[in-house]
């Protein structure tokens, strides 16, 4: 294999930016995992590749065998109309009970993405505790893959993060918050395939999967690890819908456009009253054309009759219930 050379990480993109292509490109293009629609279409499926894709995600993460997983609900409840309400991209159970949030974060944030996680993994660690005279939890687990260094001091291509004291003896480990960092382990492209960890061909085959300049390479990275054999092959059969890369173009484009709004704002100092009225009404707005486009595209999935609506749902961000909904509609529309 050619030597390859390496790029500046400062001007990574995917090969096909999701702000300028709204269909398939060519009749080999393939979607960026990198954004959020087709990270969550590949591991959040209700079939048995995507449960083995993520199996062997975790457990490459991880450092150890997850024997199986579970899918959970993706969004917490509040517990008072004050608290903030979260979500997470992908929620899973563990064949031992525990429980991991697991998130990909396309571009940095204007906020401080530490606090984010600490909030996250205790919300995850109060909603799963059990019931009884007992303090009994299960160990949980908030996974984020960044595309992005999240402090300048800290650059590990895996940062894991327990509860400890001054003297560095821990607790119980029950809150465990894991950052996975592809700009540090995008300097491995071109490493010897047997040289790397299973975490680092994760974070090469996520930023590389659609790069034809990088094909042979990657490709024999792929055969290396079934469970990114398994990934690979979704991400092509997703990459040849239309719809799909219409969404992951309008869900970009909604994301750019919160982001701008919040950092404009904390930049002209606003006041809080305008601010948050601001802040809701362009929120409720970006929510809105993205549900529209999300749910177009289910509609153009359903008549397609390739996937299940289980599946449909998974991967547009919609409930199965409204998926369901549009399959009504569909059947009652005049011919």
């Amino acid at each position: 294999m050619e030597e390859i050379k390496k790029e500046d990480d400062k001007e990574f993109e995917p090969q096909y930016p999701a702000q300028l292509y709204t269909q398939r490109p060519n009749p080999t293009a393939l979607l960026s995992p990198l954004y959020d629609s087709t990270f969550k279409g590949i591991f959040t499926q209700e079939t048995e590749d995507s449960k083995l894709a993520l199996q062997s995600f975790i457990s490459a993460v991880l450092g150890r065998t997850v024997k199986s997983v579970t899918l959970k609900p993706n969004e917490l409840p509040k517990e008072s109309s004050e608290e903030k309400g979260m979500s997470y991209d992908i929620s899973v159970e563990f064949d031992n009970g525990e429980i991991s949030d697991i998130e990909m974060q396309a571009w940095k944030q204007v906020y401080d993405y530490r606090v984010r996680a600490e909030i996250l993994i205790s919300r995850l660690l109060s909603h799963n505790a059990k019931k009884g005279a007992n303090w009994v939890a299960p160990k949980v687990y908030q996974i984020s893959i960044l595309n992005f260094h999240y402090t300048k001091d800290d650059n590990k291509e895996l940062a894991w993060y327990t509860m400890k004291d001054q003297s560095g003896s821990g607790l119980t480990d029950r809150q465990n918050i894991i950052f996975i960092d592809l700009e540090t382990i995008r300097k491995k492209l071109g490493t010897p395939i047997e040289k790397l960890m299973p975490v680092e061909k994760w974070g090469l085959f996520f930023s590389y999967v659609d790069n034809k300049k990088y094909a042979d390479y990657i490709s024999e990275l792929v055969r290396s690890e079934k469970g990114i054999m398994i990934a690979e092959k979704i991400v092509k059969r997703m990459s040849e819908a239309d719809d799909n890369w219409s969404v992951q173009n309008s869900r970009y484009k909604a994301e750019c456009d919160r982001n701008s709004i919040e950092y404009y704002a904390e930049k002209k100092g606003h006041e809080e009253g305008l601010q948050e009225g601001l802040q809701q009404g362009l929120q409720q707005g970006l929510e809105q054309g993205a549900q529209k486009k999300a749910e177009e595209a289910a509609i153009n999935l359903l008549k397609m009759d390739k996937l299940s609506q289980k599946e449909i749902a998974q991967v547009q961000g919609l409930t199965l219930e409204k998926v369901q909904e549009l399959k009504e509609k569909i059947n009652h529309a005049p011919a």
